[in-house]
Order: C-alpha cells, then sequence, then structure tokens
C-alpha cells in the first residue's frame, strides 16, 4: 500500500498540481497587495479620498470612522469595502491567468499544427525502387 502511494505522489501531474498550488498562493499574496497598495488609493483619491477598505454599513447603528474601530468595539458590520477590493483581486487575477491560459493553448495549436514527418516507405517499394532502377540503367 505504501508502494502504491508512493506512486501515486510522485506521479508528475500530482506534483506539477503541488507547484500550481504553491505558485498561486504566491500570485494571490502579489494580487492583493497590487490592489491595497497600489490600485485602491489612487482609485480612493480619485473618488474623493475613500478609503475602499473602510467602507461598511454598521448593523448595529452606530457610526463608525473605519473598519477596525468598528471591529474593535465589537460590532456586528457590512464590510463592503473588503468586497469591492476582493473582487478586484479575483478579476486581475482571472485576467492574469486567462493570459496564461492563452498562452499555453497557442503553444499546443502550434505544437499540433506543426506537420509530421512522412513515414519512410515500407521496405518492400524501397526495394522495388532500386530494382526499377537498376533496370532503368541497364536499358539505357
Amino acid at each position: 500500500m505504501f508502494k502504491e502511494f508512493k506512486e501515486f505522489a510522485m506521479k508528475g501531474n500530482l506534483v506539477d498540481l503541488a507547484v500550481g498550488f504553491i505558485l498561486g498562493g504566491a500570485f494571490s499574496t502579489i494580487v492583493k497587495s497590487l490592489v491595497n497598495d497600489i490600485i485602491m488609493p489612487p482609485l480612493g483619491l480619485v473618488l474623493g479620498g475613500v478609503d475602499f477598505a473602510d467602507l461598511l454599513v454598521p448593523l448595529d447603528g452606530g457610526t463608525y470612522d473605519s473598519l477596525e474601530a468598528a471591529n474593535e468595539a465589537g460590532a456586528p458590520v457590512i464590510a463592503y469595502g473588503l468586497f469591492i477590493n476582493n473582487v478586484i483581486s479575483f478579476l486581475i487575477m482571472a485576467f492574469a491567468l486567462f493570459f496564461v491560459v492563452k498562452g499555453i493553448n497557442s503553444m499546443k495549436r502550434k505544437q499540433e499544427e506543426a506537420p509530421a514527418e512522412a513515414p519512410p516507405p515500407p521496405r518492400q517499394e524501397v526495394l522495388l525502387e532500386e530494382i526499377r532502377n537498376l533496370l532503368a540503367k541497364q536499358q539505357s
């Protein structure tokens, strides 16, 4: 049973999946930083100094300056600003993955389009052609 598990775990597809999963986690961190630290601040500035992370609807009727203040007070909130950030992160990741898949599909199509070498003719045809060529030489 251990041998079967070892064979399963060492298959190329499983190792590729593990590598992809780890890289996906790292890529997710980069995209979140891109959204939270680079895209959202200028967007918030253009929209009048709004910090999307602090956009919320308090469910207890209170007023809070930020999500952090609401969390410290233990207030239940709908943090739709964080949702907006996550949607933007998702769209960026989906866009990046679209280009990765598009590139892979393009490479696969090029490999499929490459003409395969014609198989060599059967040995008997080669021999018959040699005999024909020899007979043609003798007649001339």
